[in-house]
């Protein structure tokens, strides 16, 4: 059998003496298309916070791509492998225009400027945001800073992505975009949301986190 893409192994975070996961274990796999639900404060973002190295587990053992993960170094990998999405969008888009925000990425990976920009043009006819590349990023609306902060990750064409609350302050049209691309366009993803009928449309399998325990 095939090695999972992420493994948690007994994963145990608090903030002060408040645990918020307590001795969680998750695999992912190649493939798999996976919903996180959860009341606020459960734990989610903190969850996917730890796949990508942004806080480290007082307990436990992260493996990704069939290597531990401890230090800061082993995750710069992880970042250009897995793509993330931040709750928050702001915390995603940095640059002054929309192309150089989902450049960036590719450029960072090592693309010439011609084919970052080709990988843009691509991206953004994939979410339906053509005529965006030159638009001021913080001059946004909520929904298209959303699908802005998505085509950061798309571009950087990830083994699997990890997302935190996509649908969140996009409208029904925008949400049918991100549907769309996820079901056509990746393979393997874990998605945080409250939005169950986002769910219901893009995974195959739910989890809950309640209480620090995750539930099947």
């Amino acid at each position: 059998m095939k090695a999972p893409l992420i493994s948690l192994k007994d994963i145990s975070f608090s903030y002060g003496d408040r645990k918020v996961l307590d001795s969680i274990n998750l695999e992912i796999y190649e493939g798999e298309r996976i919903g996180l639900i959860g009341s606020n404060g459960a734990g989610k973002t903190t969850l996917l916070y730890l796949i990508m190295g942004l806080l480290k587990p007082q307990k436990g053992a992260i493996e990704i791509l069939g290597k531990g993960r401890t230090k800061e170094k082993d995750f710069i990998e992880v970042r250009q492998k897995i793509g993330f999405l931040f709750q928050d969008s702001d915390n995603q888009l940095f640059c002054p225009t929309v192309k150089e925000d989902i450049a960036f990425g590719p450029l960072n990976l090592g693309k010439t400027k011609k084919e970052a920009m080709e990988i843009v043009r691509e991206t953004c006819k994939i979410l339906g945001i053509e005529g965006f590349e030159d638009r001021v990023t913080y001059k946004l609306s909520g929904g298209e800073k959303r699908l802005v902060a998505l085509a950061t990750v798309i571009a950087m064409k990830p083994l699997c992505f990890i997302l935190d609350e996509p649908s969140a302050g996009v409208d029904e049209n925008n949400v049918e975009k991100i549907v769309k691309y996820l079901k056509n366009n990746a393979k393997t993803y874990l998605i945080a949301s409250h939005d169950r009928e986002f769910l219901k449309d893009t995974v195959e399998k739910i989890i809950t986190l309640e209480k620090g325990k995750i539930k099947y």
